[in-house]
């Protein structure tokens, strides 16, 4: 058998080289979030935290230092330079798609109503905030924070009314529209978004004491929100919702990241850009799902563990993408 030539030898170290060093960077991005996640579920186990004390945490994270967290992301961008009007079009028609193929799986596959309003929840409601912000950062720093911010203050209200819609369609009354824009006006992160683009747009300069305060606020928001995130794990009553996790999750993790990961590619988007909508359809389900689902009548048990099990298995599958994505050079 043939010896490989020099070239031979050199194109192969350079290969296994490059693969290395994307497995590395991906390993980097996401091994953290699960490390956090599992700090979380330890306290639980351990009983240093009860369920009472997890909601109430998240509740603080979610009013307090994930709106600081956007703020400030949103504060220290350049919007000029960050603005990006086909990244926000390709994302706002991604999710409004994302949400009508969703409807059709979930119509055709469930009879039950309150299952039906928390797998449709689950398909396209992404946890875009949580994840977004520090994968796009650890990718390509404060560039992909300001896209990420920016798309932040658009696609959460978009969020809110089609969860809305997707609770009140299946639960026996005509959607509420008061309702609904009472959910996107109270809503912390929206409101955090809107103060952010004011005080850009008009050059509103905080104090250097109110600014290290904020900043050492909206530190806590990403670690502290995966902690409770592990914290707030529940594995039962798996085998009952067996048949909706699958399609559910299949659709979230798989399907959509699939899909309109390779229309951007098509479209020609990469870089940070492409991080960012890396982020939008390929991010676990949201957290705040199962709060709403738990309100609105949904059931809140398949809402969970949706949660649950999206988180965990996003581990893997955001793996995948964003070392994928490394290894062809589009990220």
């Amino acid at each position: 058998m043939p010896l490989p030539s020099n070239g031979g030898i050199i194109f192969s170290f350079h290969l296994g080289r490059g693969l290395m060093e994307s497995l590395w960077i991906a390993l980097k991005i996401v091994a953290p979030l699960f490390l956090l996640m599992a700090v979380g579920y330890l306290i639980k186990v351990t009983g240093l935290m009860n369920e009472t004390s997890v909601r109430q945490v998240n509740k603080t994270i979610f009013k307090i230092f994930l709106p600081l967290l956007v703020f400030l992301n949103i504060y220290k961008t350049d919007l000029a330079e960050s603005f990006n009007s086909k990244l926000l079009f390709f994302a706002l028609c991604g999710v409004v798609l994302q949400f009508t193929i969703s409807l059709c799986i979930v119509i055709t596959s469930q009879k039950d109503n309150s299952r039906r309003g928390a797998m449709l929840q689950g398909m396209f409601r992404s946890n875009f905030v949580l994840f977004g912000i520090p994968i796009t950062t650890a990718l390509f720093g404060d560039t992909a924070a300001g896209l990420a911010a920016i798309l932040i203050s658009v696609i959460i209200p978009l969020y809110n009314v089609l969860a809305v819609l997707s609770l009140e369609m299946f639960h026996g009354k005509q959607p509420s529209f008061l309702k609904m824009l009472k959910g996107i006006v109270t809503n912390p992160l929206i409101i955090a978004s809107v103060i952010g683009i004011l005080f850009v747009t008009f050059h509103i300069e905080l104090p250097d004491i109110l600014y290290k305060t904020v900043s050492d606020l909206s530190e806590i928001a990403t670690p502290l929100a995966f902690v409770i995130l592990g914290a707030s794990f529940s594995f039962g009553e798996i085998g009952r919702y067996a048949k909706e996790l699958c399609i559910t999750l299949g659709a979230k993790l798989l399907l959509f990241p699939a899909l309109f990961i390779g229309i951007a590619l098509l479209l020609g988007f990469r870089g940070a850009p492409l991080s960012v909508l890396l982020t939008v359809f390929g991010s676990p389900i949201a957290v705040s799902s199962f709060t709403m689902a738990q309100q609105m009548g949904g059931d809140d048990k398949l809402a969970g563990l949706l949660v649950v099990f999206s988180s965990i298995l996003s581990i893997a599958t955001m793996f995948l993408l964003i070392f994928l994505l490394k290894e062809f050079s589009f990220l």
